[in-house]
């Protein structure tokens, strides 16, 4: 009997581990979405050649794979943001453009990534920039998020806006904490600490978490203007206040992943590295730069196009770079699966993008097209290969004279007619070939009248 003793324990032990390493891999992943706001594509490297640093978004490219064609279905602030968490359309949920304070923002009826996974075990923490509800029912704390700290709308709602300060002056820029305002009204001193606050309460977040699954969405406010920086990177880029500011986000990515590295939780984490739309062009030297046709607030690619990374080393390949196209609206539903959570029970928009993502063999979208569309207008569709692209007539505001120092810039009213691009060939939009490609043009068409019959033919 006194033999059988040491089996039998190191027995038990060999089946208690087997049941602890089961357990411990049976644990969803961590979940991390660093949002930025205004990013242009070519901001970062790998995407661009920027005059100043971006050492840690490199990194983070690196030991996942970049995705060079990533769309958004609105480049406006909270049409994204509303598209983003809640895997739908603007068609469908009805947030388009960008809400001001006291918008009631994305109904609660439409459920947004935190409400799906905390019942699932996880935590969820926002910080940044919110602009998808600013009433009692739409705030973080009443959409699945534990915690909050930041600003419920856009930075330049407040009375400094040189455009138009006694309009934004009406209502002052609060700053939230956990359902509390802490500063009534910011003041510029306040706004200089907008990232390093959204930093330090992430990996505040992640440190107190880590024994968790967790869902962490840092959404700055930055680089939208008005633009501001702390101290301590005040003047560092050399390249003026746009590249300071860009090298302040670049550190908050750095510190984000050295929290996870510190909590040995990194390999256990995705990151997913992205912007709301392209850049706010009519800045001047206050805005990002896109090699794309237009930008922000248009339904071309230079507003709907954002440089995006993703990072999770047991599936997502390092090093790698992806052309295959998906849409924002994609997230929700991939994430939702990857957790083992429940999809909500009203139709979503986004589809599972598991295989493009981990850029499986024959990995193929899964979608016809995507829409897209500025403010209530609906303005075409891309085919979800990625190779056609169908305006439907529509005005844009173009671009006459830039800003500069944080003035906006002078615009024009354009027109552009039913038109089909080949993005493959022709990425600027450039070459209409509406009349030369019938038979697609047909197929689109077609395509586009029937979105346009179920969700814009009607009140909105």
């Amino acid at each position: 009997m006194n033999r059988l003793l040491p089996r039998l324990l190191a027995l038990t032990c060999a089946i208690v581990f087997c049941f602890s390493a089961s357990a411990e891999k049976a644990r969803p992943p961590n979940i991390v979405i660093i949002f930025l706001d205004d990013s242009g594509w070519s901001d970062f490297k790998p995407f661009g050649d920027p005059n100043y640093e971006t050492p840690h978004v490199e990194r983070l490219a690196a030991q996942g794979t970049r995705f060079d064609n990533v769309y958004v279905p609105q480049a406006v602030c909270s049409a994204s943001r509303a598209a983003l968490l809640s895997g739908t359309v603007p068609g469908r949920n009805r947030v388009f453009g960008a809400h001001g304070p006291f918008g009631r923002g994305l109904t609660p009826d439409i459920k947004i990534l935190p409400e799906l996974l905390k019942p699932h075990g996880y935590a969820t923490g926002h910080f940044g920039k919110w602009h998808i509800g600013d009433l009692p029912e739409t705030r973080p704390l009443a959409r699945g998020f534990d915690e909050h700290a930041g600003l419920m709308y856009s930075n330049d709602m407040w009375r400094f806006h040189p455009g138009n300060p006694e309009h934004w002056g009406k209502h002052p820029l609060q700053f939230w904490d956990n359902g509390k305002v802490t500063i009534e009204d910011m003041e510029k001193s306040d706004q200089e600490n907008l990232t390093v606050w959204a930093t330090e309460n992430s990996v505040d977040f992640i440190n107190r978490h880590h024994n968790q699954p967790f869902f962490l969405y840092l959404a700055h406010s930055m680089p939208h203007v008005p633009l501001f920086v702390s101290e301590r990177f005040a003047g560092k880029s050399g390249m003026g206040l746009y590249g300071d500011v860009m090298m302040e986000l670049d550190w908050s990515v750095g510190e984000v992943m050295k929290a996870l590295d510190a909590n040995e939780i990194a390999d256990d984490t995705i990151v997913i590295f992205t912007s709301d739309n392209g850049p706010w062009h009519s800045y001047g030297n206050h805005a990002g730069a896109t090699p794309w046709r237009e930008a922000k607030a248009t339904g071309f690619d230079g507003g709907l196009r954002s440089a995006t990374v993703v990072r999770y080393p047991p599936a997502i390949p390092a090093g790698h770079r992806s052309t295959t196209l998906f849409n924002t609206i994609d997230f929700m539903p991939t994430l939702v699966k990857l957790a083992g959570a429940k999809f909500p029970e009203h139709e979503i928009d986004g589809r599972d993008i598991w295989p493009i993502l981990t850029s499986q063999p024959l990995a193929t979208n899964p979608h016809d097209y995507y829409p897209f569309s500025t403010s209530k207008t609906f303005e075409g569709i891309i085919t979800g290969d990625g190779k056609w692209k169908l305006h439907l007539p529509h005005s844009y505001r173009h671009l006459i004279q830039s800003g500069n120092d944080g003035e906006d810039g002078v615009f024009q009213k354009w027109e552009i007619g039913l038109s089909l691009f080949d993005l493959k060939n022709d990425p600027n939009e450039l070459i209409n070939l509406i009349n030369e490609e019938p038979v697609i043009a047909a197929e689109l068409i077609s395509w586009a009248e029937a979105h346009r019959a179920k969700f814009y033919d009607k009140t909105n």
